[in-house]
């Protein structure tokens, strides 16, 4: 089963579970229900910021609507930890390599944000909590309230997740951005 028709089974899950019906999601989502029901079906890519709207609506964090293994909850290997691919098209995907497990009660994660040139999160972004980052490799433009930062290897960041904020890779090699949010957002 691929990644995106596990995606969409994981939202459906959550959906029914809530008593939702698609009309009542894509609505609180802000999509359309010909779109959540593409996702569902493992047919449509939604972008970040869907994926973030989505996430919301159903009262979860973008982790729950992946699911990746825990494993044993200390120790994540090199090569065994969860891949999830946000957006796709050629050039413009964005994928989430899963430094820690998606566990109950956790306070913090921990992704590596692959950014392949072009790609981007498609919009703006809020929701509670923190975020901090380290750029590893290539570059990476964040804008926070309308203020665009260009970020390159060894550059950091640090800013309130309830400030309007995207990014976006605006150079022409892969970005690698090691990223933090407290709580659990994805």
């Amino acid at each position: 089963m691929n990644e995106k028709h596990l995606l969409g089974q994981h939202i459906r899950q959550l959906r029914k579970a809530r008593n939702m019906s698609l009309k009542q999601l894509a609505g609180e989502a802000g999509c359309s229900e010909s779109m959540l029901s593409k996702v569902e079906n493992g047919k449509g890519n939604p972008s970040l910021n869907i994926l973030h709207r989505i996430a919301k609506a159903l009262g979860a964090n973008m982790g729950s609507l992946f699911s990746p293994e825990a494993g044993d909850g200390v120790v994540q290997r090199k090569g065994a930890r969860h891949l999830a691919q946000l957006t796709s098209g050629r050039g413009q995907g964005i994928i989430l390599e899963y430094l820690t497990p998606d566990l109950p009660g956790h306070r913090l994660q921990a992704h590596i944000h692959i950014v392949e040139p072009g790609g981007s999160t498609k919009g703006d972004i809020s929701h509670e909590g923190e975020e901090a980052g380290y750029v590893l490799e290539g570059e990476l433009e964040l804008t926070v309230e309308g203020a665009s930062h260009l970020l390159q290897e060894g550059d950091s960041f640090f800013f309130d997740s309830s400030l309007n904020h995207s990014f976006r890779n605006p150079g022409t090699v892969t970005a690698r951005v090691l990223w933090v949010n407290t709580p659990p957002t994805f």
